[in-house]
């Protein structure tokens, strides 16, 4: 049943960080129910329902939240809910009349989730952004990229999903603990920037420590150090070294075939260029598939640079089944694996107004209801779901 069964939750239909929350407590077993508007959501990077995978373990009822009947379904469903989430500027949904005032007059339990890239306040609160605009200005695009180039964005995981997703799903479960131990729901702010600033915290504490270099690629972990890089093999291939220990730099030498006194030394940073070019050498002398077997046992801490295509049919992947089939669609397995309530993958993604009458009937609503909502165009269906 996962971790969160029975556990009702709305989402807003949107972008960044509130879709892939919703498919984390939906992995976990939550019922959850997307607000599609009548106009599909607008998407920075446009895929079909089908594959947008973030819309796995959900349904979707369409609702038009700008008209008055609409904005009072979705009370009437927030009356029932555990948790909301919504990822717009600061007072969009207050200006809909869906704000936490409005909801937690119509549910006191509710957990009231918010979404954003600069948070619910501040100079930056209403103006727009993505999530390399976020890290830009938390610190971390700093450190990201290599010392004589721009810095690169890491995707969208560090800000979006890390920094936005992640802390989001954190802070609802904590809330809605809260909320079941004293009868309060609380207004859970997720800011981008704040949970990117939470990531860099370790990062922080180097510096101050005067340990850290703020030059990009100068620093042991973000590829300064020729112990824990990148290097390209014969066949253009790439492996990944971390072999950021003595014991594992140890087995690298040895895997290389290199010995300790024709080596430079890496304690000292002055031979770091001189070591990473004779790594350099070393490694282009075989294939990526040559050196992954000659590192596939013992801990040299060296493994090959999959493409996301290649990743799972790796052995270690396949083993844990790190990827699951749905209908054709390689999905992602829900994380972290729980061992007495683990996650599940239940549904396809949802095709948006695909369980429009099915879910709100059994979020209480009549069937009257549902038929006069549809007639009457606040409520609307895809077409083979229409009553």
């Amino acid at each position: 049943m996962g971790a969160l069964a029975g556990v009702k939750v709305i989402e807003i239909a949107g972008m960044g960080p509130t879709p892939f929350c919703g498919m984390l407590l939906g992995d976990m077993g939550a019922d959850v129910l997307r607000i599609d508007r009548p106009a599909p959501v607008e998407r920075g990077i446009g895929v079909d329902d089908r594959s947008d995978l973030r819309g796995r373990n959900k349904r979707s009822a369409i609702i038009d939240l700008k008209r008055p009947e609409g904005r009072d379904a979705l009370l009437k469903l927030v009356a029932r809910a555990d948790i909301l989430i919504e990822g717009f500027r600061p007072g969009v949904m207050e200006r809909m009349g869906l704000g936490p005032a409005e909801c937690h007059a119509a549910n006191r339990r509710l957990v009231y989730g918010r979404a954003t890239g600069w948070g619910q306040d501040g100079p930056l609160a209403r103006t727009a952004g993505h999530d390399i605009n976020y890290i830009a200005l938390s610190g971390a695009l700093s450190m990201i990229g290599p010392r004589e180039g721009p810095p690169l964005p890491p995707l969208n995981l560090v800000g979006d999903y890390g920094g936005g997703a992640l802390y989001l799903a954190f802070g609802l479960v904590c809330a809605l603990l809260s909320s079941r131990a004293t009868g309060q729901g609380q207004v859970v702010d997720a800011a981008m920037i704040d949970g990117v600033s939470s990531l860099l915290t370790v990062f922080h504490g180097l510096r101050q420590a005067g340990c850290l270099r703020e030059e990009r690629g100068a620093n042991p972990l973000d590829g300064g150090a020729p112990f824990y890089a990148t290097y390209q093999t014969s066949d253009g291939g790439w492996m990944a070294v971390g072999a950021l220990e003595e014991r594992f730099y140890t087995e690298l030498l040895k895997g290389l075939g290199l010995r300790r006194d024709e080596t430079p030394d890496r304690a000292e940073r002055s031979r770091w260029p001189e070591l990473r070019n004779l790594l350099a050498r070393r490694f282009l002398e075989k294939s990526r598939d040559e050196w992954t077997t000659i590192f596939a046992t013992g801990d040299a801490c060296v493994s090959p640079v999959l493409s996301l295509s290649e990743a799972g049919g790796h052995p270690h992947n396949a083993a844990r089944r790190t990827l699951h089939d749905v209908n054709g669609i390689a999905h992602p397995a829900p994380a972290p694996r729980l061992s007495h309530t683990p996650g599940a993958i239940r549904r396809a993604p949802a095709r948006s107004g695909a369980h429009t009458a099915d879910a709100l009937r059994d979020w209480g609503f009549a069937d009257a209801e549902i038929t006069s909502g549809l007639g009457a165009g606040y409520l609307a269906a895809a077409p083979d779901q229409a009553e």
